[in-house]
């Protein structure tokens, strides 16, 4: 865990580090798997409250940067990806968001908008994933 969190004040370029929260432990090791293979540094959360405990550990650190992206599920136990967002916000953490549906109705993904997320709908293609992270992540 130190290490994870030692990697986080390193503040020089290198792999985008993209914090993932997904209860399907078969689909986040999937997510985890592709955006790994694409070069970018993955940590995986098996649900938004565990994203947010760890987030505000880093961030209490001086001088840590934050993530490059957050990736969230939007149903799952505890925070939904749309508490996490607000969440976010409401700290004023502007870093991109990408939130992943099975059920992407039209007020969700108007929430997301809003709050300044992209929205996938389940099921995604690899591409479609990648893409938009490549879109969010410079």
């Amino acid at each position: 865990m130190f290490e994870r969190i030692k990697m986080w004040l390193d503040t020089s370029p290198g792999p985008a580090r993209i914090l993932l929260a997904e209860d399907d432990a078969v689909l986040r090791g999937l997510i985890e798997a592709t955006l790994r293979e694409d070069g970018h540094d993955v940590l995986p959360f098996p649900d938004g409250r565990h994203l947010l405990a760890y987030l505000e550990a880093v961030m209490m650190i001086e001088n840590c940067a934050p993530p490059d992206l957050i990736i969230s599920d939007v149903m799952m136990p505890g925070y939904t990806g749309i508490e996490i967002l607000s969440a976010l916000r409401e700290a004023d953490l502007d870093m991109p968001v990408i939130l992943i549906t099975a059920f992407g109705d039209r007020a969700a993904h108007e929430k997301a908008f809003e709050l300044g997320a992209a929205m996938i709908d389940k099921p995604f293609g690899v591409n479609v994933l990648l893409d938009t992270v490549r879109c969010l992540v410079r």
